[in-house]
């Protein structure tokens, strides 16, 4: 009998222990389960603006960017593999852009492939070239028109930077505050005057600048206003508007900016407002209230932004 009990105690315990073990290997193989999970997840879904759903990776390596704004790249220290250099050459940080191959305007596929991105970001909804460049890697367009911290926040969003996006635009908002506030305190600017932005492009055509480059720089300080056109195109979500030089009169602000193109043309036709009678006759050209500034050097990203900081005291103190 008591050997009975010794086997049936003995075959007791070896079931626990065969329970045990088999539970140990359970939870270990989930563990291991879990583990690989995390490890294998190198990429993530990403829906852009356009609503393309896209498999990015969640730390991208090899970047090609193609539109407005590579200065937001160089607030987050992005470095790309490629990029648009119309966006780069003239800009007040063009020599801030290292080892980055050109890929062209329009972009050039066959050199955007040969880059081996494993990311690109175009500012383009053209749906040929989205096609094309979706091909190659994931592809994501970006709105180079939203607002800038709208799209520094995306950008971070993309590129694993969250934190460092939020911190540049606390400090630029920070800085670019103090900078309006002091132009109002010494009386260089008075609160709620209204500014308009303007260039002229190839084919005599003029154009006001609402939600793009320097006017965006404007309108953010709360300060200087839109008038009401420019306002109309503010409202629309529009970028910018083609107008007549007769229609300069409901366009002019208190303050007015010309973007000096680069092309000659665009030049000719420049010179040529600034002599007519209509020119003139302005309340501001009048006021001595016109500035000029090279249109590569007046964008709106962040980069640009920081340098206009340093700017636009001197230009309105004039």
């Amino acid at each position: 009998m008591k050997k009975l009990n010794r086997h049936m105690l003995i075959c007791s315990l070896l079931l626990l222990m065969g329970i045990f073990m088999v539970a140990c290997g359970s939870s270990n193989e989930e563990t291991n389960k879990k583990g690989t999970t995390a490890t294998e997840a190198t990429t993530r879904l990403y829906k852009d603006y356009l609503d393309h759903e896209v498999e990015i990776p969640v730390n991208p390596q090899r970047v090609v960017y193609h539109g407005e704004g590579y200065g937001d790249l160089l607030a987050l220290n992005i470095n790309t593999v490629g990029a648009g250099f119309s966006w780069i050459t003239n800009y007040a940080w063009e020599d801030r852009v290292k080892d980055v191959e050109d890929v062209g305007f329009p972009i050039n596929v066959e050199k955007t492939l040969s880059l081996k991105p494993d990311l690109i970001i175009i500012g383009t909804s053209d749906d040929k070239t989205y096609s094309q460049l979706s091909k190659i890697a994931p592809t994501i367009v970006l709105d180079t028109f939203a607002p800038l911290d709208q799209r520094l926040t995306e950008l971070g969003d993309i590129l694993n930077k969250k934190d460092e996006a939020a911190q540049w635009i606390d400090d630029y908002t920070e800085k670019a505050d103090k900078m309006w506030n002091s132009l109002v305190a010494d009386g260089s600017v008075k609160p709620d005057e209204t500014a308009s932005v303007l260039t002229y492009y190839p084919g005599d055509r003029l154009f006001v600048m609402a939600r793009a480059g320097l006017s965006q720089v404007l309108y953010d300080s709360n300060v200087l206003k839109p008038g009401d056109k420019i306002q109309k195109i503010l409202d629309d979500g529009t970028g910018f508007a083609e107008i007549s030089t007769e229609l300069l009169p409901e366009y002019a602000g208190d303050r007015i900016f010309i973007l000096t193109p680069v092309d000659d043309e665009a030049k000719q036709s420049t010179k040529e407002m600034m002599e007519s009678p209509i020119w003139k006759n302005l309340p501001a050209v009048k006021n001595g209230h016109v500035y000029t500034i090279d249109i590569q050097k007046s964008d709106s990203d962040a980069s640009t932004r920081e340098w206009l900081l340093t700017q636009i005291p001197t230009m309105l103190k004039k």
